[in-house]
């Protein structure tokens, strides 16, 4: 154990920073969604991820948005595991039919106010899969969703700038 902490202290941060352009944008964002996360919830923002049938492409730039690139928890954001302690659900992909019913079990389980954004082309009206006999289209058909970021699949910072609308 020591020789591996021995190691992590003389190796220290092998992370790359982000192009200057990009940096400066994820910061601008940033700073209005943590003045906006602070307003509205007085403390964090916690999110809970639901995958109703993507490609998960989607799913990469939200856990891009984690990692110690991007460290959306610098700005008041956290990821949940549980829907019952979540503020916001981030549905991905068009629901099929075997993910219907757990969409909704996790709309019902998360508490009062809840916002539900839709994420990515497939999100928000089915993309390339549309409606067929596996998949029921996008989010909105299925529960009521409060926003819509689309791309295929959308930046992280097009998803910051996305959350920062929704609760703003």
């Amino acid at each position: 154990m020591l020789r591996i902490l021995h190691q992590i202290f003389r190796t220290g941060i092998v992370t790359e920073p982000l192009p200057a352009g990009v940096e400066e944008e994820i910061k601008e964002v940033g700073t209005g969604l943590e003045e906006a996360i602070r307003r509205r919830f007085q403390r964090s923002l916690t999110i809970r991820a639901v995958d109703a049938g993507s490609c998960n492409g989607c799913e990469l730039e939200i856990h891009a948005l984690n990692n110690p690139i991007y460290n959306c928890e610098r700005f008041g954001i956290h990821f949940t595991a549980s829907p019952r302690f979540a503020d916001m659900l981030l549905v991905t992909g068009p629901v099929t039919r075997n993910m219907e019913i757990a969409l909704k079990r996790t709309y019902n389980a998360t508490p009062p106010p809840k916002l539900v954004v839709a994420v990515g082309d497939c999100g928000c009206n089915g993309g390339i899969f549309g409606e067929s006999y596996a998949s029921l289209g996008g989010i909105g058909k299925i529960i009521p969703v409060d926003a819509y970021i689309p791309g295929c699949p959308p930046r992280p910072a097009d998803l910051l700038r996305g959350i920062l609308r929704i609760i703003s």
